[in-house]
C-alpha cells in the first residue's frame, strides 16, 4: 500500500496547499500502518472531498474501508482507482477479493469469446491512455506519409508504404476503442451499493412494492433519475428503483 507512487490530480480549485496535501496523505498512511483504519479513512476522504483524485489515494482508501469491513465503500474506491489505472495488478487483485465477499452473486449470459477479448482491450488503458495512443499513431502516420512522398529510393518508399498501412489499421482500431471507451466513461454511469441491505422498489416511491433485495458492494448501472430515486440495472438484467443515498457513483 505505502510503496505505491503518490500521485494526486487536481480536478477542481483547491483550498489546500501542496504541502498540506502531502502532509495529510502521509498522516493517513501512518494511521493505516498503525492499523487505525478509521482515522486513515477520514484523512483520505478529506482529500477526496477537496476535489483530489489519484490512483494511490483511491486505492489506499479502498484498503482502509476493506479493513473496516465497509465492503461497499471499499469496492467503490477500488473501482475508482481501476478506472484511472485499468491494468494495475494490485487494484485488480484486491477488487477480486472484495467482490468475492459480496452477498450478491450475479451472473449474466456468458460473454462470447470475441466480446470478452474486446472488453480486455478496453481495459488495457484508461480513456486518457487511448487518447495518447491515437495521437501517437496519427503523428506516426503523418511522418510515414511524408517519408513516402519525400523518399526517392523505391526501397524506402516500399517500407514507408507498408508501415503506413499497418499504422493506419492500428490507428483506426485504436480510434474505435477510444470512441467506445469514451462512451463507457461519459455516457454509461455505474455505481456501487453502499448500504448493507437495500430493498429495490418497482417504482420510485417508498410505498411501492419491493422488486428485489441487494447488498453492499454490488455494482449497478444507473439508467434514470427521478427526484431522490435512481433506476438501476443489474448484471443479470433486473431493474428497479433505489434511493440515491443508498449508492455511490464510480
Amino acid at each position: 500500500m505505502v510503496n505505491k507512487i503518490f500521485l494526486l490530480v487536481i480536478v477542481t480549485a483547491f483550498s489546500l496547499s501542496a504541502q498540506n496535501v502531502e502532509e495529510l496523505f502521509s498522516s493517513a498512511n501512518t494511521f493505516y500502518q498503525q492499523k487505525q483504519y478509521d482515522k486513515a479513512a477520514v484523512l483520505y476522504e478529506e482529500l477526496v472531498n477537496e476535489g483530489y483524485q489519484g490512483v494511490s489515494l483511491f486505492y489506499n482508501l479502498g484498503n482502509a474501508y476493506y479493513r473496516m469491513d465497509r465492503l461497499g465503500y471499499a469496492i467503490l474506491y477500488y473501482e475508482k482507482a481501476l478506472k484511472l489505472s485499468p491494468g494495475d495488478e494490485d487494484i485488480i487483485h484486491n477488487l477480486k477479493i472484495a467482490n468475492s465477499a459480496t452477498a450478491d452473486k450475479l451472473s449474466g449470459f456468458p460473454p462470447f469469446f470475441v466480446f470478452a477479448v474486446w472488453e480486455d482491450l478496453l481495459g488495457v488503458f484508461s480513456l486518457t491512455g487511448w487518447i495518447y495512443t491515437v495521437y501517437f499513431l496519427f503523428i506516426l502516420l503523418l511522418v510515414l506519409a511524408a517519408g513516402y512522398l519525400l523518399f526517392r529510393n523505391p526501397v524506402y518508399q516500399k517500407y514507408s508504404f507498408i508501415t503506413g498501412i499497418i499504422t493506419g489499421v492500428l490507428f483506426i482500431f485504436s480510434m474505435s476503442i477510444m470512441t467506445v471507451k469514451f462512451n463507457d466513461d461519459v455516457n454509461i454511469i455505474k455505481g456501487v451499493v453502499v448500504e448493507h441491505q437495500t430493498n429495490v422498489k418497482v417504482s420510485p416511491d417508498e410505498s411501492s412494492n419491493d422488486a428485489f433485495i441487494v447488498h453492499e458492494g454490488l455494482k449497478v448501472r444507473l439508467e434514470d433519475k427521478v427526484g431522490d430515486w435512481v433506476r438501476v440495472k443489474l448484471e443479470d438484467g433486473k431493474t428497479g428503483w433505489m434511493q440515491i443515498n443508498e449508492l455511490k457513483t464510480i
